[in-house]
């Protein structure tokens, strides 16, 4: 209920701008529409009240109502009841009548669609039928110079008005797509890429070495003992032990470089243009840094990486090779001491130790 409360509120802001700037303008050109009639005092009253009083009025009816987005359509259709109700009083004189119908009809559209505008539609007719019955039906075929005069600001600045919000919420939209654009590639936790946008990129990557023959390294990293970490202090501290390495993702790369969460305890890092000899070194730093870390709560704890590298090489067929010879690496780290940054054999040379950790 708060959110569609939120958005309620919302609607009525940009409603309320052009509502004030449409309605204080449009009664120059009823006024100039009616003036050739004459009108009993209550009429002109109420011009005044639609003109400069409504617009603040129903802003604040939708502020204060439980659900904010029905009551500015109710708003709305009330602006069209009243449009309409101009129009049979001016005699329906053509240029006042279809300035102001056709503004309105502009207005439910961009706020409401054809359903909108179909019920503003019979809103006008409403309208039309109430100022017979209080006035009486007449017509008016001719306009004056002064009644073409008084409906060119109607006709310039409240196009513009509507314009203007529609702008801004074309911006508006278009920031929240791309928040949720970032949102749907990053991983909620660590705030690094997730598994799937890592893996996007890594393809492209792939793609870009085989087609300039480019260096390109990746690793994969894996928190030694990570489930004993979870099993032995709970999953809060977990969660901590995972943000920690993230930040000193962060901090230890380069702008180039894209970090991942592949997944679990599983972390992912493209190094583009970088030899496998830069990368061990990078990735030793960080399982150095990595290593330091101490949880104040539970100073006992002691962290450390395994971490597989591998360098492209024309040996790859595709970048699933790619990513399992990193894997390969990953679990040669792991399976001979852990806590070391290990490369991967390619067609030259046999799987290598870059370093060895404690």
């Amino acid at each position: 209920m708060d959110n569609q409360q939120g958005k309620g509120l919302s609607f009525a802001k940009r409603i309320y701008m052009p509502r004030i700037v449409g309605l204080g303008i449009g009664s120059l050109s009823v006024f100039a529409g009616l003036y050739p009639v004459p009108q009993p005092t209550w009429v002109w009253l109420f011009l005044l009240f639609n003109g400069f009083v409504w617009p603040h009025l129903a802003y604040l009816i939708s502020s204060r109502a439980a659900f904010p987005y029905q009551a500015e359509r109710r708003n709305l259709l009330c602006d069209s009841l009243f449009g309409g109700f101009w129009a049979a009083a001016m005699q329906f004189n053509p240029l006042p009548t279809v300035t102001i119908l056709a503004m309105m009809a502009m207005n439910n559209v961009a706020a409401g669609g054809l359903r909108l505008f179909i019920h503003g539609s019979l809103a006008q007719l409403s309208g039309v039928l109430l100022s017979w019955l209080l006035l009486g039906p007449a017509f008016t075929g001719q306009a004056t110079q002064l009644q073409i005069y008084a409906c060119l600001p109607m006709l310039t600045l409240y196009p513009m008005a509507v314009g203007m919000v529609c702008y801004q919420l074309a911006i508006k939209l278009s920031e929240h797509k791309r928040t949720l654009s970032a949102l749907s590639r990053t991983d909620s936790l660590t705030g690094l890429l997730n598994h799937g946008a890592w893996k996007d990129l890594l393809h492209l990557k792939f793609t870009k070495c085989q087609q300039q023959r480019c260096h390109g390294t990746i690793a994969l990293i894996d928190i030694d003992h990570f489930k004993h970490i979870n099993d032995s202090y709970g999953h809060i501290l977990g969660d901590a032990v995972l943000h920690q390495l993230s930040r000193d993702l962060k901090l230890n790369l380069r702008q180039d470089d894209l970090a991942g969460r592949y997944g679990g305890d599983e972390f992912c890092v493209i190094l583009p243009a970088t030899s496998i000899q830069q990368a061990g070194e990078v990735m030793e730093r960080l399982r150095e840094v990595f290593g330091n870390y101490r949880h104040p709560g539970v100073p006992q704890l002691r962290v450390s990486l395994s971490i597989g590298l591998a360098a492209w090489h024309p040996g790859l067929r595709d970048a699933a090779m790619w990513l399992m010879e990193a894997d390969k690496a990953l679990y040669a780290a792991k399976n001979t001491g852990r806590n070391k940054v290990t490369a991967a054999a390619t067609a030259n040379d046999a799987c290598l130790a870059v370093s060895a950790g404690s």
